[in-house]
């Protein structure tokens, strides 16, 4: 069942087309142009976005920021280069004009580059692939190869998923909804995660069967678009009280639904507070500090992956500081339920107390207790 959602993210994904600036580069986090900008030579560390922009509140920022970061303060040249559309084969090219402009580390983003670094990964023995979120593969699936060159990283988005929904139960959220983007994994484990964190929440404060209720819907885009919008007004008007708006750009749709309705939201992968006042949470994905621990281990070890990263995937989560909400300050905006509540729970999640299930069935609910699950597909 996981290669058949895998096939039918893949065939979704064909579907997603947007309309991109052609390749634009920069270093320092320069900001994108209007104009193609190609790099200056000799960036040693290369950043290629996937269908967004380094700018995106998202996947791309997040993982450009820990480019930025270990660059920084380690000397090393760095810049961003953005594919001119959505498909594999402007990837490659991006990818293949990044080495030419002296990148040795090429950092990709997400699961659409796959297929792209499976390629890219034996035509360039001597250049290092750092892929988020994906494993190298054929684009019929049916093979797959990570090369001594490569290193993956994959998330425990079902833990930071768990973290979201125990926390808004505990802050007085009874009517929830999850949004999902495409049904790839990633987002699949965040929706399944969400769901239990609810349930077991329920549990623990003695909630009744039914006393919590959970819409789930899975939208099919990771963009925003007035279809979003008019789902998800109607699940406000029903008296939906929080969304989890899990996948890309859709949550500036669940965001201004919730603007109209008075409602809430919950953000993914990165702290999206900036972006609403409505926005109480975010589920992250810690991507600048897992960039970082790759890419300091890549140059500890004299610029080659060692034994524990050559060919192979990491799955982080809690145990290496790599998912968890935002606890600012400014992005704290749970109204009952504690920090320090927080940090008991994500204690458990470190040293294996608190489990959460990540198995799952594209076409099944999540097993629950209390909550009750409206599946909407």
């Amino acid at each position: 069942m996981k290669r058949i959602s895998r096939i039918l993210a893949f065939s979704l994904a064909l579907a997603l087309m947007f309309s991109l600036a052609a390749c634009s580069g920069g270093s320092g986090g320069a900001a994108p142009s209007a104009t193609p900008t190609p790099a200056p030579e000799g960036y040693e560390i290369a950043l290629v976005t996937d269908v967004g922009n380094i700018d995106d509140k998202s996947f791309n920022e997040g993982s450009w920021n820990g480019v930025k970061g270990f660059a920084e303060n380690n000397g090393i040249t760095y810049a961003y280069y953005r594919p001119s559309e959505d498909s594999t084969e402007a990837r490659v090219e991006t990818m293949k004009d990044a080495i030419s402009k002296g990148a040795k580390v090429i950092v990709c983003p997400g699961y659409l580059f796959e297929d792209a670094v499976y390629e890219m990964q034996t035509a360039y023995p001597d250049v290092n692939f750092l892929l988020l979120d994906g494993e190298p593969h054929t684009p019929d699936y049916q093979t797959y190869e990570t090369t001594s060159n490569t290193h993956c990283i994959l998330y425990k988005e079902e833990q930071a998923g768990y973290l979201a929904g125990y926390a808004a139960v505990m802050d007085g959220y009874t009517k929830l909804g999850f949004l999902g983007g495409m049904a790839v994994p990633a987002v699949i484990r965040y929706g399944y995660g969400f769901v239990q964190g609810a349930d077991a929440a329920a549990q623990e404060l003695g909630m009744a069967a039914g006393d919590i209720e959970v819409k789930y819907w899975y939208s099919g885009v990771f963009a925003p678009s007035d279809d979003i919008k008019t789902k998800m007004d109607g699940w406000y008007t029903e008296g939906t009280e929080v969304v989890f708006a899990c996948g890309g750009g859709i949550y500036l749709s669940c965001v201004a639904a919730a603007e109209a309705a008075g409602a809430k939201v919950i953000g993914v992968d990165v702290d999206q507070s900036a972006e609403s006042e409505l926005i109480i949470t975010s589920a992250m994905k810690a991507l600048s500090t897992s960039v970082d621990l790759a890419l300091t281990s890549l140059y500890a070890n004299g610029g080659a992956w060692d034994a524990d990263h050559a060919g192979q995937t990491a799955v982080l989560g809690a145990a290496e500081d790599c998912i968890g909400l935002p606890t600012a300050e400014g992005s704290w905006r749970l109204e009952t339920y504690t920090v320090a509540e927080y940090e008991g729970l994500y204690a458990g999640l470190k040293d294996g107390t608190v489990a959460v299930d990540n198995s799952f069935d594209i076409d099944v609910p999540p097993a629950t207790t209390v909550a009750v699950v409206d599946y909407q597909g």
